[in-house]
């Protein structure tokens, strides 16, 4: 997985954290837990406020 691919990665968030709020979840707690992902392999220093606002928006949707 990569920073783009949102969709991915907010589904394994979400199966790796099924009891986590993804709205109250803090940027960095978000950046740490996308980068420890089984399958992300992606620089990760690129995972700057408007991805990780991305992904926090895909993973609520997904946890509805």
């Amino acid at each position: 997985m990569k920073w783009s691919d949102i969709s991915a990665i907010a589904e394994a968030l979400y199966e790796k954290f099924p009891d986590t709020d993804p709205a109250a979840i803090r940027f960095v707690d978000l950046h740490n837990r996308v980068v420890e992902l089984a399958g992300f392999d992606d620089d990760h220093t690129r995972g700057g406020e408007k991805v990780l606002e991305a992904i926090q928006a895909a993973w609520i949707d997904e946890a509805r």
